[in-house]
């Protein structure tokens, strides 16, 4: 079957596929239909709209050509971009049924934005990991040179947005898998059985996800959350080894309690207090200094209760005298 039969009775049956679910939705999506229209358009490519629509070949992602002609056509075009009517169909069927959900869900000024921004994610991701493993592994498999196109890195962040918060399962190609983990299973999946596409690609697309619902948890109460999403991102790769090693940060420098923050007053050790008599600096557990044995008000250590003659290790405040003297004698 060659191109143009296949032209004939594909995309009209997509078009109807698509006009009876958008009329059989409630809400009517405004910009997940716009996404689909630009994204047929583009395909199709109309004789009357290309001198404004680049050809293909111009527009291809490309991370060598982009970073090297720093080419943004190519960057945020090349999503729009399909090579084939399967390619387009299977996108654009995706699209609907995920944008359907997301932008009714959170209204359309929002799911706009979070598509332009799991757009610059996805393809800014692709072109750090294509150039991260030629500069530290010497990867000759020219992910950094290979050309693609297509929304389905876009896709893939929406998904996982879609399923971040669900509890059920999906269906993946036969294969029952807990939704949050979808996008993964379909990663492993296609680039198992379908020959041809962008495994980089479609995995930036997921990490664009996380990456976007991390940023939308932090960035979520005004310019405080913002200031402390930041301080988060930078100090993760610290708080990552300290939770794997299982170190204990506490603090260095400055004023306050040495040791994890988050303890109540009364776990905090008492303050300091200052021996008014030989002024020796005492524990504040100790009601009698342990130098010279003055009592914390100033008064006979004699009034005081025999308790207060013992630290907190059991020893007599003699022996914690001799002790000090002979460590301090050295």
């Amino acid at each position: 079957m060659d191109v143009t039969i296949g032209r004939g009775t594909m995309l009209p049956l997509l078009a109807l596929h698509t006009f009876t679910e958008y009329y059989r939705s409630e809400s009517k999506p405004p910009v997940t239909a716009a996404l689909i229209a630009a994204n047929t358009l583009i395909y199709f490519r109309p004789h009357f709209l290309r001198s404004i629509i680049p050809p293909i070949e111009q527009v291809m992602f490309n991370s060598h050509v982009i970073l090297q002609n720093k080419d943004l056509k190519r960057f945020f075009l090349s999503a729009f971009y399909h090579t084939g009517e399967s390619h387009l169909g299977y996108n654009m069927i995706s699209l609907l049924w995920k944008g359907m959900q997301l932008e009714s869900s959170m209204g359309s000024v929002q799911f706009a934005s979070m598509v332009a921004s799991l757009l610059t994610l996805s393809q800014g991701i692709t072109l750090i990991l294509s150039k991260s493993l030629l500069i530290f592994f010497d990867y000759e498999r020219s992910y950094y040179y290979e050309y693609a196109v297509g929304f389905s890195g876009v896709l893939f962040a929406m998904k996982v947005v879609l399923n971040s918060q669900s509890e059920d399962y999906s269906n993946v190609y036969g294969v029952l898998v807990p939704s949050r983990y979808a996008a993964w299973a379909e990663l492993i999946l296609i680039q198992m059985f379908v020959p041809g596409v962008s495994f980089i690609g479609h995995l930036s697309g997921i990490l664009a996800g996380l990456v976007y619902l991390r940023l939308r948890r932090n960035f979520s109460g005004g310019l405080s959350s913002v200031i402390r999403g930041f301080r988060s991102v930078l100090n993760w790769p610290v708080s990552f080894l300290g939770d794997l090693f299982g170190f204990r940060r506490g603090r260095i420098t400055g004023r306050g309690t040495v040791g994890r923050a988050g303890r109540s007053a009364a776990a905090r050790p008492a303050a300091n207090w200052r021996c008014q008599a030989c002024t020796f600096d005492n524990s504040g557990l100790l009601s009698v200094c342990e130098m010279c044995g003055t009592g914390r008000d100033g008064g006979s250590s004699l009034q005081q209760d025999p308790r207060d003659y013992y630290d907190s290790d059991g020893l007599p405040l003699d022996e914690l005298r001799r002790r000090r003297i002979q460590r301090f004698g050295r």
